[in-house]
């Protein structure tokens, strides 16, 4: 059976401008979530006005290719919340908690993505955290105890062998001042690919079976793995 492995991280915008992409192939075969970490350790980023600066055109052009909404609480209030962290690692592993606990990973990213981009929420924060997977129905008790057991460096660390030998998946540069993304290169398309908003496919980069889809705005997101 041939499976999509998507590889997000929470506070990727063009992540959220995929989410519908994304909930349109579960409904036709199975997706297994990768964190790609592109926020995480060095590269967590404290909510500034270079900051805003930096996301914002992004943004708007994401909204712009995707049709996703983006909300004022977000650009007006989070992005000038200068006591705001962006880190990856809490809502992955959030995200993880919630896939262990019936499968139910891809519904709380969701439910991340709507509450940071939409309504300005600090989805780093675990209290923020706690109330989205209760406003999914995930028992509070049990998705304490798989949240604060999630291994995030030890799953992230797994995901480079998806682009198969001598590639890694990507993500977009975090933002400015950032280092160098964890198993992550700098956002690039596919070499060769020309640009527009279609999405691309190399032919089986990543040996038999596997296609490796990108496209010029998300970077590598999607690999497919067929038996």
């Amino acid at each position: 059976m041939t499976t999509l492995h998507y590889i997000y991280d929470p506070l990727c915008g063009w992540c959220y401008g995929a989410k519908p992409l994304v909930q349109a192939a579960r409904s036709v075969l199975p997706v297994t979530l990768h964190g790609g970490g592109m926020m995480t350790g060095t590269n967590r980023q404290q909510v500034s006005p270079q900051l805003r600066n930096y996301v914002m055109p992004h943004d708007r052009r994401i909204a712009e290719y995707s049709g996703q909404p983006f909300g004022e609480d977000y650009f007006e209030g989070l992005l000038r919340d200068h006591s705001a962290v962006f880190d990856s690692t809490p809502p992955t592993a959030a995200v993880l908690a919630a896939e262990q606990l019936g499968g139910h990973g891809l519904e709380l990213l969701g439910r991340l993505q709507t509450a940071h981009y939409v309504e300005g929420r600090r989805i780093s924060d675990d209290a923020v955290l706690l109330e989205l997977a209760h406003s999914v129905g995930l028992p509070a008790e049990a998705f304490l105890a798989a949240f604060r057991a999630a291994d995030v460096q030890g799953h992230i660390k797994g995901q480079p062998h998806l682009a198969g030998p001598g590639r890694r998946p990507g993500l977009p540069n975090p933002g400015p001042g950032a280092g160098r993304p964890v198993h992550a290169d700098r956002h690039r398309p596919l070499a060769g690919q020309a640009r527009g908003r279609r999405p691309m496919a190399e032919a089986n980069p990543a040996g038999a079976g596997r296609c490796a889809i990108s496209d010029l705005r998300f970077g590598w997101l999607f690999v497919l793995i067929g038996s």
